[in-house]
């Protein structure tokens, strides 16, 4: 993936009514399983109990996922952001004395610190950073039966295991802390500003999970832009002091979902970028159904008219009556839309001029205050000429 700016991994979680949650939205979170009235909270276990080696910590290609976390992956490395030099600046500067042991960081950073001591099992270390229980769900109700092998995946999501496999799902699970973030944080402390980009922050994981044979990384990038929106939306609809800052932003990621031409985005296309709290409630409620949608079905031609249609909105960007800012915060969620669009097609369907078109908008968009309209236009014209028949096919 290519990427504009890097991003500060982190999975917010806070245990509520029994389930571990998302802190910021309560959309789409998987429902507890059947037997939640059994227990008060299901135990969340250390990264420690997937580890053995009859598990997931084996030599074997398909039980060697621990160690791929463990060694690979920059989730497992999120504690330990919190004590480099970059994190000690960012908490002076928010008047924070200890970013390791700050709730404001370590709920992104280290889920652990912020779940109720009596709800963890002895083996849990805050420096496993983001580890198996943020992303999969508290282990303590289904360890030993997740391994029965008369279970099926539905039977594991039945008894807590959270369903990954559920774009839907998987996007709520990610959000909250690959895109929203305390505004001080940015704006005081000069933490890295997040762009929620679901198909490229996984493709660009160091995988020790398997996609379904029906995977799409279309469809994952959709659903991902379309859960983003929503929770841009929820925040400006509380207002948040960087309310301003932020506007232009939605309006550039409500605009690219707004040119795919898909008729399930049919609510959102009727939305105007007049600043209201009755525009952002109703953004909330289109895209959560939109993401929803797209998790559920989604027609694998959509990957190439996707491509085609924001291809040709090279117009637009020398429409003068629209503010350079707007055309800059377009043209970020454009390119990277483009970007994971074109990787979704096989590999042989990829047209062979769009590469270095494609490598052109990125460079233009990588300073955007330095951002060129017109250079954009003249650069995304000369791309869309390599995928205009994409549509037909």
């Amino acid at each position: 993936m290519r990427c504009i700016k890097k991003h500060v991994i982190g999975l917010r979680r806070l245990v509520a009514g029994g389930s571990i949650c998302l802190a910021v939205t309560t959309w789409g979170e998987t429902p507890p399983p059947p037997a939640a009235a059994a227990f008060i909270h299901p135990k969340i276990l250390g990264a420690d109990s997937c580890s053995t080696s009859g598990c997931h910590g084996g030599a074997d290609e398909k039980s060697r996922q621990h160690i791929v976390w463990s060694q690979s992956d920059v989730h497992s490395r999120a504690y330990a952001t919190l004590t480099s030099a970059r994190s000690a600046r960012l908490a002076e500067a928010l008047h924070i004395p200890n970013p390791a042991a700050s709730a404001r960081c370590t709920t992104c950073h280290a889920p652990a610190l912020t779940v109720p001591a009596d709800q963890l099992a002895p083996d849990v270390k805050a420096t496993e950073g983001v580890s198996c229980a943020s992303c999969h769900g508290p282990a303590g109700d289904w360890l030993r039966s997740h391994t029965r092998t008369d279970y099926t995946h539905a039977d594991r999501v039945a008894v807590g295991m959270r369903d990954l496999s559920n774009l839907y799902v998987r996007a709520n699970t990610c959000v909250a802390c690959h895109q929203t973030i305390d505004p001080e944080l940015i704006e005081t402390g000069r933490h890295p500003r997040l762009i929620f980009e679901l198909d490229g922050q996984a493709a660009s994981e160091p995988k020790h999970w398997r996609e379904s044979a029906a995977w799409n990384g279309a469809q994952a990038w959709y659903v991902g832009q379309a859960v983003a929106l929503r929770e841009m939306s929820a925040a400006l609809l509380v207002g948040t002091p960087n309310t301003a800052r932020e506007s232009p932003r939605w309006e550039g990621l409500l605009w690219v979902i707004q040119h795919t031409g898909d008729k399930d985005a049919r609510a959102l296309d009727t939305l105007s970028t007049a600043k209201s709290t009755s525009v952002y409630a109703e953004a909330v409620t289109a895209c959560d159904q939109l993401a929803g949608t797209a998790a559920d079905r989604f027609d694998h031609a959509k990957t190439r008219a996707f491509l085609a249609h924001l291809a040709s909105t090279y117009p637009e960007f020398n429409d003068r009556t629209v503010s350079r800012e707007m055309h800059a915060c377009r043209a970020e969620r454009l390119v990277l839309a483009l970007d994971r669009l074109l990787a979704a097609l096989p590999a042989d369907k990829r047209p062979a001029d769009a590469g270095p078109a494609l490598d052109r908008l990125f460079r233009i968009v990588q300073s955007m205050p330095d951002f060129s309209p017109s250079d954009f236009a003249a650069t995304l014209a000369t791309f869309s000429q390599a995928v205009p028949v994409l549509a037909n096919e």
